[in-house]
């Protein structure tokens, strides 16, 4: 047994050698056929192709496959490079979509002053809002202009409709505002059509009361407010808002100025009126001047006419 093992193994190298050689001829042989330049020779090779690559279809498969999910991938990666890019254009449009917004907000808002008629006499200058106070017991807001562009304590502000409050403190490039709604505000006032004089007195809140009405019957909820002019505190016929009723029965004023979105204040040159040198003069009457007081001696009393004679 052992000796015929051994006899197996003797063979088997030669023949694998054999074989080997075999092989390497073969493909030699069809590589040499391969590159004959022959009519003969290349019809050969096409009935060859004909007859071996149609049962290689199943073979191929595999290759073709992977082929396309290869160029499926690629074409994926393309696919999401371009949603990347898409969503970095968005997000570009939405930033030039809000600017876009914020300028067409501004740009009503400049024509909206510019369409406020007024006084031929009165001048103005715009100047934007920078802060406002965050105060609940004070009313005010900031404003880039001041001094240097003439800005005098006591002038009228308005937004693009209404009044909105009066200058009170003036630095060289900013201006303090106090609106109308703010506890120390006191607006003489003429109610329309019935022309009842009154006083718009802020309390703190956006709808100030009315106070002071001659004839309080003759006014009713959506009648004109407008100022009156009395004092020279603010030029005739500036408009501050409509009558209003709370629900206690007190008439209040709707103030026609959109005090959510002040963006931008026109300050009203009037030349004509007084300069105010304190702010609190607009708020304060002024002082009664003091009797005069009694000296210490009596003038002697005159002598009785009667006593002569």
């Amino acid at each position: 047994m052992a000796r015929h093992g051994s006899n197996s193994e003797d063979y088997a190298g030669p023949l694998k050698r054999l074989l080997l050689a075999v092989l390497v001829l073969c493909l030699l042989g069809l590589f040499v056929f391969w590159r004959i330049d022959s009519p003969r020779a290349e019809r050969f090779r096409a009935q060859i192709i004909d007859a071996v690559i149609p049962g290689f279809d199943w073979a191929m498969a595999p290759v073709t496959g992977i082929v396309t999910l290869l160029r499926d991938f690629q074409s994926y990666q393309r696919i999401h490079e371009q949603n990347q890019e898409l969503r970095r254009e968005l997000r570009q449009m939405t930033a030039w979509k809000e600017a876009a917004l914020q300028l067409e907000q501004e740009n009503a808002r400049l024509r909206d002053l510019n369409n406020v008629r007024l006084d031929p006499r009165l001048t103005y200058i715009t100047g934007v809002v920078l802060a406002d106070s965050g105060s609940p017991f004070r009313q005010s807001v900031l404003i880039n202009v001041g001094s240097r562009d003439g800005i005098v304590d006591g002038w009228a502000t308005m937004d693009g409709i209404g009044l909105v409050g009066r200058i009170s403190g003036v630095g060289a490039n900013t201006s303090r505002v106090i609106l109308l709604t703010d506890a120390t505000s006191r607006i003489p006032a003429v109610i329309q059509p019935s022309g009842q004089r009154a006083m718009v007195t802020g309390d703190n809140t956006a709808t100030p009361p009315i106070d002071f009405l001659e004839n309080p019957d003759l006014v009713k909820p959506g009648d004109r407010i407008v100022t009156s002019g009395d004092g020279e505190v603010f030029p005739p016929g500036l408009l501050i808002g409509q009558v209003a009723q709370d629900p206690g029965g007190r008439l209040r004023v709707r103030l026609a100025a959109d005090y959510e979105r002040l963006e931008f204040l026109r300050v009203l040159r009037d030349h004509g009126a007084r300069r105010v040198n304190a702010p609190s003069g607009l708020i304060l009457p002024a002082p009664l001047p003091e009797a005069p007081e009694a000296t210490a001696e009596e003038p002697a009393a005159p002598a009785d006419a009667g006593s002569n004679g």
